[in-house]
């Protein structure tokens, strides 16, 4: 397990951008935190790390937000409005399983569809700008991305 804090959202996009450095075809990253907590901005920055030029939006209403120029393809999951009991059989596995990048905010909603390897990064909005990010690397292809985080950003804690 790996804390740092962030003071700007430049610097919450700089992690970002170093995500994506060390994300690789097949990756799966979990964002959780609560509305407003910087899942969108974080995700923001991975994009900009894979050279995607469009703008980052939130995928809230359409569930996902695919990003095919780039690097590597982004695939943008929310899955806060995947309550059980609605349709929840749109094919997201294909994304999830698939030959890209796939951020998913708010995981827990679709536990059932989830790798058993990912990162997962809990993100906790403090004050004004500042954020707490919690990450936890159940995939070891991420590890080189924790060391590299653990150089660049001043830590709380260790893996």
């Amino acid at each position: 397990m790996l804390c740092l804090e962030t003071k700007t959202e430049k610097e919450t996009i700089a992690i970002g951008k170093l995500i994506a450095q060390y994300s690789f075809p097949g990756a799966v990253i979990l964002l959780d935190g609560d509305l407003g907590a910087g899942k969108t901005t974080l995700t923001g920055g991975i994009a900009l790390g894979l050279g995607v030029e469009e703008k980052v939006m939130s995928p809230t209403f359409n569930i996902l937000r695919c990003y095919f120029h780039a690097r590597i393809p982004l695939y943008h999951i929310d899955a806060y409005r995947l309550e059980e009991g609605t349709n929840r059989d749109i094919g997201l596995e294909e994304f999830i399983e698939g030959d890209g990048i796939c951020v998913i905010e708010w995981p827990k909603m679709i536990e059932e569809w989830l790798p058993m390897f990912y990162l997962s990064i809990q993100i906790q909005h403090e004050e004004g700008t500042k954020r707490r990010m919690t990450i936890n690397c159940q995939d070891t292809r991420f590890l080189p991305l924790l060391n590299a985080l653990k150089e660049e950003f001043l830590c709380t804690e260790s893996f």
